[in-house]
């Protein structure tokens, strides 16, 4: 390659929304890097203000198409904080599930559709051979059984409408339940092929970087304390606390840092903060997968959804067969004037609601910090770092191809990371 040369992509394909990458090399060496997030502005987090408390759940889940669950539940987790309400134990078991039929899903979307065409080198699945069809025949049987566990635990897969403040709308029957761990079991047994793959696969992005999620004794989506591989523990409730805005003029989102410093959110953060808490079942088939783990290599993303997903499976199975759901009235809702905090796990990472709410039950002020903002300004990092140690080895034809497949191994969602940012030009 050229000593001087300046790379553009255009629309990355393969990923929620929209991103373009500029990169400026000048004498062999990498000057800038610019991850342009292109996305319109959108206008959430001023649009939650003076909802009532009963329509937010339903109105954040509109802000992803994809993952619209995830937002449903954090603002659910944030009000009843504020609040002080309580949820039943059954209810608790209910979240989980609907979690782990949205995590089924949605990781099988990526793991299979967005990013499995780039390890056997191929545009799109559209151009996967008799052989390599196997594997979107065998994601659709997946993404069918998170489907289906969705659609009877919270309503639908997307914009799910029976998870409440304080309960669910619709307690789904025990024999119904018990039905879709035949699915479950099916998609269990696809999933091995995929993960031999990725795990075979020796595409390399590795740079240290500090990873944070949320951490628990068990693997969990919903509860536990803020973890970092530096070493730092944070309460839920202080998480915002630690986190500073990144101003990136160039993009429609702003990034953030974890106490000053740049670091990853997602599966392969929570692989490397809480292996050991995955289901027993899970950590016996998935041995000679969880040894790569913790990886600094971000293409290890993709290994740790697939086995994130074989941890909601055997979840969900054994919350099935030894549950019995009865009929529950939703916990009664008193408003007042406070503040709460809602801070999960969605399939991209780590969620972050916070929430005001008047004693009328309206929405004073909030804020929303989604994964990809967090994951912005370390992609740029890895990006340049990759541009850098490849510049004499690849064609710039190459390094594009290399740049959208590292992007699309975090799994971005942009479409969320878009929000309304007003900057004061001095």
């Amino acid at each position: 390659m050229k000593k001087d040369v300046d790379i553009s992509i255009q629309n990355i394909s393969k990923i929620e929304g929209h991103a373009d990458i500029a990169v400026r090399i000048r004498k062999n060496k990498v000057e800038d890097v610019k991850i342009k997030f292109t996305d319109n502005k959108r206008f959430f987090t001023q649009a939650i203000r003076k909802r009532e408390i009963d329509t937010l759940p339903q109105s954040v889940a509109r802000i992803c198409g994809t993952c619209s669950i995830a937002h449903t539940m954090c603002c659910i987790e944030a009000i009843e904080k504020a609040l002080g309400v309580r949820p039943s134990e059954q209810t608790l078991l209910l979240k989980k599930l609907t979690m782990y039929g949205m995590m089924i899903r949605d990781h099988a979307l990526h793991v299979y559709l967005f990013s499995l065409p780039d390890v056997f080198g191929k545009d799109s699945v559209l151009n996967f051979d008799k052989k390599e069809s196997k594997y979107l025949f065998d994601s659709l049987e997946i993404k069918r059984a998170g489907n289906k566990l969705s659609t009877l635990v919270a309503g639908r897969a997307v914009h799910a409408p029976f998870p409440l403040v304080g309960g669910y709308a619709n307690i789904p029957k025990n024999d119904d339940l018990k039905a879709v761990i035949k699915d479950l079991k099916k998609a269990r047994g696809k999933l091995f092929d995929v993960l031999d793959v990725y795990y075979d696969c020796k595409v390399d992005y590795t740079r240290n970087t500090n990873f944070v999620g949320l951490v628990a004794k068990q693997f969990d989506f919903l509860e536990g304390e803020i973890r970092s591989t530096s070493g730092m523990v944070v309460k839920e409730k202080d998480y915002f606390r630690y986190l500073h805005k990144v101003v990136m003029p160039y993009s429609q989102a702003v990034g953030y840092a974890f106490k000053g410093k740049t670091y990853m959110v997602g599966a392969l953060a929570r692989l490397n903060l809480n292996k050991q808490g995955l289901h027993k079942d899970t950590k016996r088939d998935a041995k000679k997968y969880l040894k790569l783990f913790p990886s600094n290599n971000i293409f290890h993303n993709n290994l740790a959804q697939g086995i994130e997903i074989l941890h909601s499976i055997d979840q969900a199975i054994e919350i099935i067969e030894s549950a019995n759901f009865k009929p529950e009235e939703p916990k009664k809702i008193e408003f007042k004037d406070c503040e709460g905090v809602g801070l999960i796990e969605a399939p991209r990472g780590t969620l972050f609601y916070r929430l005001a709410l008047s004693k009328k039950g309206i929405v004073k002020n909030g804020s929303i910090v989604v994964p990809t903002q967090q994951n912005q300004v370390n992609m740029r990092l890895d990006i340049r770092n990759l541009v850098q140690k490849n510049l004499k080895k690849l064609s710039k034809e190459e390094l594009v191809y290399e740049m959208e497949k590292l992007v699309r191994a975090y799994d971005p969602c942009i479409s969320c990371a878009s929000h309304f940012l007003k900057v004061n030009w001095v």
